[in-house]
């Protein structure tokens, strides 16, 4: 069955960094545009960024030159590099496919939590 299970959240002074990781399992990686999507509480899940099965990324204006995402598809992953964090990136960070590419499936995994005191 699909599975992503993200990992690499935490607590972060504004201005540092984290790195995101999410495990992909039951799709062929290689053919799934993948995002990182967020979810802060009160609101709806947003997607921040995706990258498609050649590598090329998009970004939402709000992390632009922040955040990097990335993918190794010999190792199912894709990676979330977020540097300058700012009080409103706080949320719980998620992957699946790229909903605009129609690839997101509709499982989640528990995500992972990222908190910037402000």
């Amino acid at each position: 069955q699909v599975q992503f299970v993200e990992s690499g959240g935490g607590l972060v002074q504004p201005g540092g960094s984290l790195r995101l990781s999410c495990a992909a399992s039951g799709i062929i990686f290689s053919r799934y545009a993948m995002g990182w999507y967020r979810q802060a509480p009160g609101k709806q899940r947003e997607l921040v960024a995706r990258i498609t099965t050649g590598g090329s990324a998009n970004y939402a204006d709000s992390v632009k030159g922040r955040f990097t995402i990335s993918r190794d598809s010999a190792k199912n992953t894709v990676v979330l590099q977020m540097n300058s964090l700012k009080p409103k990136d706080p949320a719980v960070y998620y992957c699946n496919g790229d909903v605009l590419a129609n690839h997101q499936t509709t499982t989640w995994g528990q995500g992972t939590q990222v908190t910037v005191p402000s």
